[in-house]
């Protein structure tokens, strides 16, 4: 009896050695034994993102998409500059032509906070549309996707979805309803991501929404909307782009993140730098040092700024996956403490630090700081931006990184530091202290950071030059 079993396992063997290795028609997977489910770190990552469509005036078709999903009452978000200016006098048109019966809300503040997110909410809960859409920048997008997942989740508290610590950060099971996404800026990349993003008004920081499930069913960039932003709108949404392909290609990689999930509906958004979103980070980052200047300095630049409307949703495809840290992290107080600053070009009643200079007044110090952890990845972003790294020691790669921004901001006359827009010393504790509920995006920093080293960041990013 044992010789044939032997005599079996035998035969299995040479049968398992036989066997086509060919993943499509053999079957030896059987063999390997199933990974456990829960490890320290994780394993693996998964690439979400929107549909995307890309062309001058293909704003024109969203009335017909609109019909193909068989959307009955839709709502259009926009805030009230954009609702006076071509971008949603175009989307107006398509929805007229297409018999769609629509209703406008154009009240989204410009960095929405907990309060205005509450407001749209309750349009979107009274509405009760079928379907959604937002034209704008990233305030709009965020917002228009978060009254899209309370909407369809009416029981929900607020801060059922918010992310840990602020809130519960639980995950979105519900269905949502189809989501088309118009980008107006080329910045935020919001047209790709799963994020919404607000400022907490009791506690003064940004915290936000980060699921899957909020993505935009479509995004429609037309590089027609850029033609009339302003130049510091173009400036501080393109510094959101660098700041993101930098981060996301700097990110800690996804298989040092923890905890590994035990069902991957728990698998976050952000999962860490990994070999795809690298791809799309580093293509956003040569687009930003090509066009970036020229779009800022020449509204009729229509091919820079064509180009940097691309860059921002490759960019959003690369940190919508592979995440952000702490440039993102630490500007969270930038803005939501704000003092009186007012920037050229916002039409808005109210201090406002635009967030993607927030992010940037800090990128320096960060990178320097980060260096020390993949420093060739630091050093590769500085010749992407035009650093002479010839002779460049790899231990400097986190200096030579921070001086190359440095010149490149000054050269697009940025304020001078956080000092430039209102901080002090004196206001660093407060930073610090807003900093440190973002552990959804500062974990992700290749480099642990203390609470002394965010003081230093800070303090670092009082004066750029």
């Amino acid at each position: 009896m044992a010789a044939g079993r032997d005599r079996a396992v035998c035969l299995l063997r040479q049968l398992q050695r036989a066997a086509c290795r060919c993943p499509t028609h053999s079957h030896t997977y059987s063999q390997v034994p199933e990974r456990a489910t829960l490890r320290n770190t994780d394993y693996a990552f998964e690439m979400a993102i929107s549909n995307i469509r890309y062309g001058e005036g293909v704003t024109k078709e969203i009335g017909m998409d609109l019909q193909n999903l068989g959307a009955k009452r839709v709502c259009l978000m926009t805030d009230r500059n954009l609702s006076q200016l071509p971008p949603v006098d175009a989307v107006l048109n398509s929805l007229t032509k297409s018999g769609i019966n629509f209703q406008m809300y154009d009240n989204v503040r410009v960095e929405p906070t907990d309060q205005s997110f509450l407001d749209a909410v309750e349009f979107a809960k009274k509405g009760e549309f079928d379907a959604y859409v937002a034209v704008g920048g990233g305030s709009v997008i965020d917002t228009c996707k978060a009254a899209n997942l309370y909407a369809s989740s009416p029981m929900s508290d607020f801060l059922d979805y918010v992310n840990a610590p602020i809130g519960k950060g639980k995950a979105v099971t519900v269905s949502l309803k189809p989501l088309i996404a118009v980008p107006t800026t080329a910045g935020t990349g919001s047209e790709t991501t799963g994020v919404a993003i607000f400022d907490f008004k009791e506690l003064k920081v940004k915290t936000g929404i980060a699921s899957r499930a909020i993505k935009p069913t479509l995004g429609i960039i037309d590089p027609l909307h850029t033609l009339s932003m302003p130049e510091r709108i173009v400036a501080n949404s393109g510094f959101d782009v660098l700041c993101h392909a930098l981060e996301s290609y700097t990110a800690l990689p996804y298989k040092m993140r923890s905890p590994c999930p035990s069902n991957p509906i728990n698998r976050p958004a952000y999962q860490g730098s990994n070999p795809i979103s690298d791809v799309w980070a580093l293509h956003a980052l040569r687009i930003v040092a090509k066009y970036l200047k020229r779009a800022i300095r020449n509204p009729e630049d229509r091919e820079a700024r064509a180009n940097m409307h691309l860059a921002s949703a490759f960019a959003g495809i690369g940190f919508g996956n592979a995440g952000v840290h702490l440039c993102h992290g630490m500007s969270y107080p930038i803005s939501g403490l704000v003092k009186t600053y007012k920037p050229k070009d916002y039409n808005v009643d109210h201090s406002l630090v635009p967030h993607g200079l927030s992010v940037v007044l800090t990128s320096p110090a960060v990178f320097a700081f980060t260096a020390q952890v993949h420093p060739e990845r630091h050093l590769e972003a500085a010749e992407i931006l035009g650093a002479d790294i010839r002779t460049a020691r790899i231990k400097d790669a986190g200096l030579i990184l921070a001086d190359t921004l440095r010149k490149f901001l000054f050269d697009l006359n940025v304020d001078d530091g956080l000092a430039a827009i209102g901080y002090s010393k004196a206001d660093i504790p407060a930073l610090v202290k807003g900093t440190l509920p973002q552990e959804r995006v500062t974990k992700l920093s290749p480099r642990p950071q203390t609470e002394e080293d965010l003081s230093a960041l800070f303090e670092a990013s009082m004066k750029l030059y």
